[in-house]
C-alpha cells in the first residue's frame, strides 16, 4: 500500500531483503452468532482498519470462498487496536457483523477463544471463525530497505540479513531448549520483554508474541524468494495482494514489490539448518479424533471451505490430468491454511441397497452392502488423496501428508439426503451421479492444541 505513493520516485522504490515470519495465530477474523462459514460472509459488514495488515487477509479469505470484497460491506476505522476507532471497538455496534483484529482482541469479544458471554469485553454469541493459526501462510512479515540505499550499501544490508539468520537460528535453538537452559532462556526473555512492552516482568506476553509468528529461518526465505514452485513465493503474494487491493484504490495495478535476489550459499555461512524438516507437523492420532469428533457433531460448524469431485460409477482410480484444476485449488488451500486439517471424504451411492432392501433381504445381507459402500468410499478417498499427493510430488510441491485425514462415509451422507433412517434414492441420473462423489473439507482444529505442532 506504500508502494503507491514510493514508487513515484524510484530511489524510494521499496528493496524487500528478508522474510522474518509468517503470522501463526497472531491476528483472527471474528464474528457474530449464524455466521458458520466464510462464505456466510455474503452481504454482511466487517469492520477493519484502512491500511493495516488485515486487508488482504480478508481478500484471501473471501476469495477461497468464492467471494470478492464487493460482495460484503466494510466498515473501514483508522486504528488497529486500542482506541474507540478500531475493529473490535465497532463490533460493539448492532451493524457490524465481523471484525479483522488482532488475537488479544479477539479473545476479548469470545471469552478467551470460545463463545461470547457477553460478560466483561466479550460480545454474546461471538467466536473466531479463522485465525492465522489456521490461515498461517497469509500474513508475511518482511523487512525492506529504499533502492538507492540498497543499491549503495548492498553488502552492509546482505551483512543484516546475514546476522538475522544466524539470529534467529540462535533464538529459535535456546527456546527448543529452554528446559535445559533456563538461564539463557529466561534472560532473553526479560530483555525482549523491556525492549517489545517496556517491562523485564512482561515475559508472559512476550512468549505469546513469540507464539504468534513462524520463524522461516534460511530454508525458509530462500524458498520464498526464489523457489518458483513454492504456492506462497513471494511473487504470487505480489500478485495476489496487487488484485485484492487495487480495486480498491489502496494500491495501483503496478505495484509490485521487488526482491534483493541475493546469492543464499554465501548467507549460509554458519547456518546449521539449511534443509527444510520432512517431518510431517500433524499428530496422526490427535488428527484422528478430532475428525471423529467433529463428524459426531455433525461438523459443519468447522468446515472453513468445502467443495466436491465427482466421479463415474465403479471409478477407483484417479488420474491427475482429469482433476488437475480441483488438485491446483487443493494445493493452494493446503498451502494457505497449512494450520487446519483438510479432510478428503468419500461417498457410495445408496440405489443398490434401497434395491436390495426392497426385494426384503436380511439385515446381514444389507450390512454387508453398508460395509462394502463404506470400504469402497474409502478406497476411493484414499485414491484421491494419493492421485493428489503425486500430483503435486510431480510439479516439485511438497505437502505434508499429515495433514489430510481420510474418511469414508459410505452410503450415510449421501447428496440426495437422507429419509428417516436410510438415505433417500435418486430420483434423477443427475442426483444417482452426485452422490459418487469425494469432498475436499478444510477445517479448523484451533481448540485442539495436540493437533497441530509448528516445527
Amino acid at each position: 500500500m506504500a508502494s503507491k505513493v514510493l514508487d513515484k520516485d524510484p530511489r524510494t522504490k521499496l528493496k524487500v531483503i528478508y522474510q522474518h515470519t509468517w503470522s501463526q495465530g497472531g491476528d483472527a477474523l471474528v464474528v457474530k452468532s449464524g455466521i458458520s462459514s466464510p462464505k456466510a460472509l455474503r452481504g454482511k459488514t466487517i469492520a477493519l482498519q484502512a491500511y493495516g495488515p488485515h486487508v488482504d487477509y480478508l481478500g484471501k479469505v473471501l476469495s477461497n470462498a468464492g467471494l470478492k470484497l464487493s460482495d460484503v460491506k466494510i466498515k473501514w476505522l483508522p486504528d488497529l487496536t486500542g482506541t474507540d476507532n478500531s475493529p473490535m471497538a465497532a463490533f460493539y455496534e448492532p451493524g457490524i457483523d465481523a471484525a479483522m483484529v488482532i488475537i488479544p482482541d479477539a479473545l476479548a469479544l469470545t471469552s478467551n477463544g470460545t463463545v461470547g458471554t457477553g460478560a466483561e469485553d466479550s460480545v454474546k454469541g461471538a467466536r473466531i471463525l479463522l485465525s492465522t493459526k489456521s490461515a498461517n501462510r497469509i500474513i508475511a512479515d518482511v523487512y525492506a530497505v529504499r533502492t538507492d540505499y540498497f543499491n549503495k550499501n548492498r553488502k552492509a544490508v546482505g551483512d543484516l540479513v546475514h546476522g538475522l539468520l544466524l539470529a534467529q537460528e540462535q533464538l529459535q535453538k535456546t527456546v527448543k531448549e529452554k528446559a535445559s537452559q533456563k538461564a539463557s532462556y529466561q534472560k532473553m526473555m526479560t530483555a525482549s520483554a523491556q525492549i517489545l512492552l517496556d517491562s523485564p516482568k512482561a515475559v508472559a506476553d512476550t512468549e505469546g508474541l513469540l507464539a504468534d509468528a513462524y520463524f522461516v529461518g534460511f530454508n525458509g526465505n530462500k524458498v520464498f524468494f526464489q523457489d518458483a514452485n513454492y504456492p506462497r513465493r513471494f511473487s504470487r503474494l505480489n500478485q495476489e495482494i496487487t488484485s485484492t487491493l487495487s480495486p480498491l484504490g489502496l494500491t495501483t495495478s503496478q505495484s509490485n514489490l521487488s526482491e534483493a535476489k541475493w546469492n543464499y550459499a554465501d548467507l549460509s555461512k554458519g547456518i546449521i539448518n539449511v534443509q527444510a524438516s520432512s517431518k510431517g507437523k500433524f499428530n496422526k492420532e490427535a488428527v484422528a479424533k478430532a475428525v471423529q469428533k467433529k463428524n459426531r457433531r455433525g461438523g459443519s460448524d468447522d468446515n472453513l471451505f468445502s467443495f466436491e469431485v465427482y466421479f463415474k460409477p465403479n471409478q477407483n482410480t484417479f488420474q491427475a490430468s482429469q482433476y488437475s484444476t480441483d488438485f491446483k485449488k487443493v494445493i493452494d488451500l493446503a498451502s494457505t491454511y497449512g494450520g487446519a486439517i483438510i479432510t478428503i471424504e468419500g461417498h457410495s451411492d445408496p440405489l443398490g441397497y434401497l434395491k436390495k432392501k426392497k426385494e426384503g433381504v436380511s439385515n446381514i445381507v444389507l450390512q454387508r452392502i453398508r460395509q462394502s459402500a463404506k470400504n469402497l468410499s474409502l478406497t476411493r478417498a484414499n485414491s484421491v488423496r494419493d492421485s493428489l499427493i503425486s500430483y503435486a510430488a510431480a510439479q516439485k510441491i511438497t505437502l505434508d501428508p499429515t495433514q489430510f485425514a481420510v474418511v469414508g462415509h459410505g452410503i450415510a451422507k449421501p447428496a440426495s439426503g437422507v429419509c428417516g433412517s436410510d438415505p433417500c434414492a435418486p430420483k434423477t441420473k443427475e442426483q444417482w451421479l452426485d452422490n459418487m462423489r469425494v469432498e475436499f473439507k478444510i477445517i479448523q482444529v484451533e481448540a485442539e492444541e495436540d493437533v497441530f505442532s509448528p516445527i
